[in-house]
Order: C-alpha cells, then sequence, then structure tokens
C-alpha cells in the first residue's frame, strides 16, 4: 500500500491518479475518492473541475456510509438512538455520508485501475467501523466503479452507498438534453426540506420511461422499479441533440437512482450536468430500512455495489 495523502502543496482536491485505456481517461482525486474528470476521445461525460480546487457541490463523489439524506440527522438503530451532524445547513439533514472530505489512501494504481481504502472511524453518530474500498477501472465499455464496505467492527452497521457525478451529454445545458429513465416509481418529497413522503407510479413530469427532452422540468427525485435486462442491469441515457450521451449502468445491488437537474444559485452551476446517482438504498433509509434498501453489515461482513458509465 502507498501512503499517498494530502500534504503541504498537494492540490485542494488531493493527491491525483489518472487512469486511461480505449479512448477513456479518469482522473481520481484521493479527497472524497472523487471522480473528478472523465473523457471519452477528448470529450467530457462528467462536468469536471480543476484540482487545485474545492469540489463543488458533491462532483463525483463517493457517498457512504449513506448516499443522500438522513432526515434531521436522527435515526433508531438496532434499539438505540442516534444524532448525527446537520451537513445540509439549509434543509437540516445530515447529507451525503461521512467520507466525502476524507483523505482515502492510494493502495493501488495502474494505467488502467486504481483502488483506494479509508476506514470510517466509529464516531458520535455512527459508532460503526467500517472499511470502505473504491475500485476504478476503465476499458472499452467504460468507467467501472466498485465500492466495497466491510465491517471491521464488533456490532452490526447500516451501511449504504452510491456516486454523485453529474453527466454531460454534449452541448448545451440539462434543458436540451434527452433523458430515457426505465422506472416505474417514484419517492415524492416536500417541496422545501426534500423529506420523503410516498412512494407512487412515476406521473407527468416524473414519467420518463421513453426518450424525454428535460426542458425545464425541476427534478431532484429517487427512482426506483427499474426495467432490467435478463442478468439484472438497468440502463439511463442522457443524449444530446448531436446524438452524443452518456450511459449509466448498473446492477441489482443498486435498487435506487437518485436525479437532480442541477439547480443552483450559482450560475456556472446551474443546470451544467445532470446528476445521476446509483444508489443501494432510498433517500432516508436509514429511517425507513430494509424496505428501502438498508444494507445491514454484521460483523465482519462486507457488501459491494457497483456501477459503469460509458459514452453513447
Amino acid at each position: 500500500m502507498s501512503a499517498e495523502h494530502v500534504g503541504e502543496g498537494a492540490p485542494l482536491s488531493g493527491s491525483q491518479l489518472t487512469i486511461a485505456a480505449d479512448g477513456y481517461t479518469a482522473e481520481i482525486a484521493t479527497v472524497g475518492a472523487t471522480l473528478r474528470s472523465l473523457r471519452h476521445d477528448g470529450r467530457d461525460l462528467v462536468v469536471p473541475f480543476a484540482a487545485d480546487e474545492v469540489r463543488p457541490v458533491f462532483r463525483g463523489a463517493v457517498l457512504a456510509p449513506w448516499p443522500n439524506r438522513v432526515v434531521d440527522g436522527r435515526y433508531a438503530f438496532d434499539g438505540t438512538d442516534h444524532e448525527l451532524a446537520l451537513t445540509e445547513p439549509t434543509r437540516q439533514h445530515a447529507l451525503h455520508g461521512l467520507v466525502g472530505w476524507t483523505d482515502f489512501a492510494v493502495e493501488a494504481h495502474e494505467s488502467d485501475r486504481a483502488v483506494l481504502t479509508t476506514t470510517i472511524a466509529a464516531q458520535a453518530g455512527y459508532p460503526f467501523r467500517v472499511v470502505v474500498t473504491v475500485e476504478y477501472r476503465v476499458d472499452g465499455t467504460g468507467l467501472h466503479t466498485a465500492v466495497t464496505g466491510r465491517n471491521t467492527g464488533p456490532a452490526r452497521a447500516p451501511w449504504g452507498t452510491g456516486p454523485h457525478p453529474y453527466l454531460v451529454a454534449g452541448p448545451g445545458t440539462v434543458d436540451d438534453w434527452t433523458l430515457t429513465l426505465p422506472a416505474a416509481e417514484v419517492l415524492e418529497v416536500t417541496p422545501d426540506r426534500l423529506i420523503p413522503t410516498a412512494l407512487v407510479p412515476v406521473h407527468d413530469e416524473f414519467d420518463l420511461r421513453a426518450p424525454t427532452v428535460i426542458g425545464p422540468r425541476f427534478v431532484d427525485h429517487a427512482f426506483t422499479g427499474f426495467d432490467r435486462d435478463a442478468d439484472g442491469t438497468a440502463a439511463i441515457d442522457v443524449v444530446a441533440a448531436d446524438g452524443h450521451g452518456v450511459r449509466v449502468t448498473f446492477g441489482t445491488e443498486c435498487g435506487w437512482v437518485q436525479v437532480h437537474t442541477a439547480d443552483h444559485v450559482v450560475a456556472e452551476y446551474h443546470r451544467a450536468g445532470l446528476a445521476v446517482e446509483p444508489m443501494t438504498c432510498a433517500p432516508d433509509a436509514f429511517n425507513t430500512g430494509a424496505d428501502r434498501g438498508l444494507v445491514v453489515l454484521e460483523p465482519g461482513a462486507a457488501h459491494t455495489a457497483a456501477w459503469t458509465i460509458a459514452a453513447v
């Protein structure tokens, strides 16, 4: 294992790892095990950011031990109440897990592959110890990511994970692109704090099963009930008017996907990319449990989830 860590003189986003193969080039930053950029034949597939920049709006971060939100930062697990730090102050939730600003160690770095790891220390609000390993690999079929959580503590641990890429289909903005999202159900949320309310069949602006121009619609919702092929793989496509685009594929371990049109008060960020986030569980799964995809890691047990981003 190498000992690459953020130190004096390092870029703000951490040590930088480049992997490439068959026209794909991915730049990985060790802070948050972040996908900083991804290109295919020189074309951006995700919204990038500079190496010496504080990562904006969770672009490319790995989310663990939960993706999305824990409402009010509070949950009960195995008979004990827990309270997390509120890391989304405007909505008063615990947002996107605990490793987003952690400097991961580099276990392996080859021309087409990188493996990063960190340990979530037992702490107030999450008194569990979980080793998180992130593997990035590129080949002719795209960038493949696998995230594994392994419980090295003495007690059962709640677990969830997912990525946070903002996809770029081609010229223009989110409004100009066509989305195909083969999901049968959407998790409705309150308009102010995005607190989940009810899981319902897709309807109106959320029925994106056929290719649909995104236009001005606002989406910041989790979807489930995906059409999958014989091996359990689901695919989401975002395509520009010129026919170029991006596809995200994922297996049955990711039963949910958060889609966000990236509406933002900062003009530079506003609708610049479409967040497509395969997740092992729904928002607030720490409170809703296995019915919404929560994984429980027994002591010594591990769980892996994987997804692929590829050019269309």
